[in-house]
C-alpha cells in the first residue's frame, strides 16, 4: 500500500471488527471515498463483498487492482507482466522531465524507468483489470523511492535514502473474488448503493488529494499534462476542487451524501483537525439510528512528523502538534454493545 495522509492502517483491525458485528459474514459493504483502497482491501480480505468508490482516477485504479480484480483469475498473468515491465530498458520522457528535472520528486534513473515502464504498460492495450494491476504495481514502485515527507506538495532539498534505490515492481496484493470499483462523484452515487454498510472517510480538511497526489493522477491517466509551480502540479488541479475540502461546503455536502444513503448501517470517519466537528456529526447521524463514538488518539501523519517544508524541500516553521484523534462515529440499526465496539 502507498503512502497516503488519512490512511486507516492503524484502525483497520477496529474497522473491520465493526463491519463483522453490523454487517453479515459476506455481506454487502461501500468504502464511499475509498482514496488508497486499504480499507477496501481489508474488507475484502475478511470476506465482505465490497464496493470502493473515488472519483481520482489513481484512487479508482488502485480500487479495480486491490478491490475489483479477481487473484485467482489474474495472478499467473500478473506475474509474468511485472517480470516483462521490469525488464524494460530505461528511457526518459515525459516523467524524468517533470517529476525529476523540474521537480526532484524520484532520481532521474528512477524516473528514467517509470517512463519506460509506463510506456509499455500503455503498448499493451490491456485488460482494464490487468492494465489497474500494472499501474497499481508501478505507483507502489514508485512510492518506494519517492523524495517526499509524504505528499507531492514538495520535495526534500537533498535525495532521501530510499530514492536511491532502484525501482523495481511487485505483484500486488491482490485477493481473490471480485468486487467492484466505480468512480464516480459520492453526492451522485450514494441514492445507488446497496449494501449492508457503508464506510465513509470523506476529506475533511483543506488539503486536497488530488493536489496532494498529482502525480499519481498524472502516472495513471499518463495524458502528460501541462503543469505549473514548483511542485508541478497538474494545471487541472486549479479546477478540480471538493466541497469536502473547504469549511462553508462540506457540511451540506456530507449532509446531501449521508441523505441519500439508504444502508442501515454506517461507519464515518473523521478527526479533530476536520471542518466538522463532534457535535455536528452527532447531529447529522443521530436520526440514523443508534450512534456509538470511539475516540482513538493517535500521532499525526507523517509528514507533520518530519516537519514543514516549503516547496524547495527546505525546513521552516513549527509543528503545532504531533497527536489528534482519530473518530469512528458508527450508526447501528441496532444498539452496540461496548465490548463490541472496543
Amino acid at each position: 500500500m502507498i503512502k497516503y495522509i488519512g490512511s486507516k492502517r492503524a484502525l483497520l483491525e477496529r474497522i473491520v471488527g465493526l463491519t463483522r458485528t453490523l454487517s453479515p459474514q459476506g455481506g454487502r459493504v461501500c468504502d464511499l471515498f475509498s482514496g488508497g483502497a486499504r480499507v477496501g482491501h481489508a474488507l475484502k480480505a475478511a470476506g465482505f463483498q465490497v464496493q470502493a468508490n473515488d472519483h481520482n482516477a489513481y484512487a479508482h485504479t488502485l480500487a479495480v487492482a486491490l478491490v475489483q480484480a479477481d487473484g485467482a483469475r489474474w495472478g499467473e498473468r500478473a506475474e509474468r507482466l511485472i517480470a516483462e515491465l521490469n525488464a524494460v530498458a530505461p528511457e526518459p520522457g515525459w516523467f524524468t522531465r517533470t517529476y525529476c528535472e523540474e521537480a526532484r520528486f524520484f532520481h532521474p534513473d528512477n524516473g528514467a524507468r517509470i517512463d519506460a515502464i509506463r510506456e509499455r504498460i500503455a503498448a499493451l492495450a490491456l485488460e482494464p483489470e490487468l492494465e489497474a494491476v500494472a499501474v497499481t504495481a508501478l505507483i507502489q514502485a514508485a512510492d518506494r523511492v519517492d523524495s517526499t515527507a509524504g505528499v507531492q506538495m514538495a520535495y526534500m532539498k537533498s535525495w532521501a535514502r530510499r530514492a536511491l534505490n532502484p525501482l523495481e515492481l511487485k505483484v500486488p496484493a491482490l485477493l481473490p473474488g471480485r468486487g467492484l470499483a466505480t468512480r464516480a462523484d459520492a453526492e451522485v452515487i450514494a441514492p445507488e448503493i446497496e449494501a449492508d454498510l457503508v464506510y465513509l472517510d470523506p476529506p475533511y480538511n483543506q488539503h486536497s488529494y488530488l493536489g496532494n497526489y498529482h502525480v499519481w493522477e498524472s502516472l495513471t491517466l499518463w495524458d502528460k499534462p501541462e503543469t505549473y509551480g514548483v511542485a508541478r502540479k497538474r494545471v487541472d488541479v486549479r479546477d478540480r476542487k471538493s466541497a469536502f475540502n473547504r469549511r462553508g461546503t462540506i457540511l451540506p455536502a456530507l449532509t446531501r451524501v449521508i441523505e441519500g444513503l439508504k444502508a442501515p448501517n454506517l461507519i464515518a470517519s473523521f478527526n479533530d483537525e476536520g471542518f466538522v466537528s463532534r457535535e455536528q456529526m452527532e447531529t447529522l447521524l443521530a436520526g440514523r439510528g443508534h450512534l456509538t463514538v470511539i475516540e482513538t488518539p493517535r500521532p499525526r501523519y507523517v509528514g507533520a512528523r518530519i516537519g514543514i517544508h516549503n516547496l524547495k524541500g527546505e525546513r521552516v516553521g513549527v509543528v503545532g502538534r504531533l497527536r489528534n484523534v482519530e473518530r469512528l462515529f458508527v450508526v447501528s440499526a441496532r444498539p452496540l454493545e461496548l465490548a463490541e465496539a472496543a
